[in-house]
């Protein structure tokens, strides 16, 4: 399942499966689950034995032709109907041919957004390394009570590493009046090593509300940290409203790595 997406902060997006289960308080309201067992009628939540792997893994060698040609890199989000990094037997199983595709799509940024940052380390390809230039780790951060996973994700080699703080769901980040506890004016995770968050409030059926101080904390501490911040988007009924709730619209991302230039064909 891939196709040009309507998500704001990539250009693709591609399932190599789908299927997934909840893992903590942001899943509550999973807009996948919702489109694939309920729009879709597919029977692939909850139980690992229940994963289907999909038939348009050709797409995204079409999105790296088209990237190359244009000489610009093209981002990939995967997976958005699933969870690469979910420790079920047919993931376990169809992981080595992502890698694969991954190698052979150089001008591609695969984005890899995770709630089980626990299992990325032992689930990476062999030659890893320091990380492969076009791929981005992320892990999803509904609130304080996960933090804990940006330090797991801190301790993985990538070239960048990022985080989704939606849906948002309750604080990340806290201003304090104690700066001997907290010199940076903080508390909360450390962005050190993280090169990007996403921010957003849940959207639909019954959304979760999102304070605004929270993003704002988000915004700023990203500002005094140096890291690009992406806000997607407030709570609401339909997705991508209230992207100005922060007194403009902030859409950074990181940079991607330099490609080479592509050979010049004399006739």
């Amino acid at each position: 399942m891939a196709e040009n997406s309507k998500i704001a902060w990539t250009d693709h997006t591609f399932n190599p499966w789908v299927g997934c289960q909840r893992v903590s308080q942001g899943c509550v309201h999973c807009y996948a689950e919702t489109l694939v067992t309920g729009r879709m009628g597919r029977d692939v939540w909850g139980s690992p034995l229940k994963r289907e792997r999909t038939k348009t893994w050709g797409s995204p060698v079409k999105f790296n032709r088209e990237a190359e040609a244009a000489g610009v890199p093209a981002k990939v989000f995967c997976a958005s109907l699933a969870d690469v990094f979910e420790d079920a037997p047919g993931p376990n199983e169809w992981r080595e041919d992502l890698w694969d595709l991954i190698q052979l799509t150089p001008w591609l940024d695969w984005l890899l957004l995770t709630k089980r940052p626990e299992n990325i380390a032992s689930m990476l390809p062999a030659g890893w390394g320091e990380g492969w230039s076009n791929v981005w780790l992320g892990t999803s951060v509904e609130d304080d009570r996960v933090a804990e996973r940006v330090a797991i994700l801190r301790a993985v080699p990538a070239y960048v590493r990022f985080l989704s703080y939606e849906p948002a769901i309750g604080p990340l980040w806290r201003p304090v009046e104690q700066p001997a506890y907290a010199p940076d004016g903080w508390i909360g995770p450390s962005l050190e090593g993280i090169h990007w968050v996403i921010a957003g409030g849940e959207s639909g059926p019954g959304h979760r509300p999102m304070e605004v101080e929270w993003a704002q904390a988000a915004k700023d501490v990203c500002d005094e940290d140096g890291v690009a911040f992406f806000f997607k988007q407030s709570s609401g009924p339909r997705p991508e409203t209230g992207v100005d709730v922060l007194g403009g619209i902030y859409r950074d991302f990181p940079e991607s790595a330099p490609r080479p230039k592509p050979e010049r064909k004399h006739p």
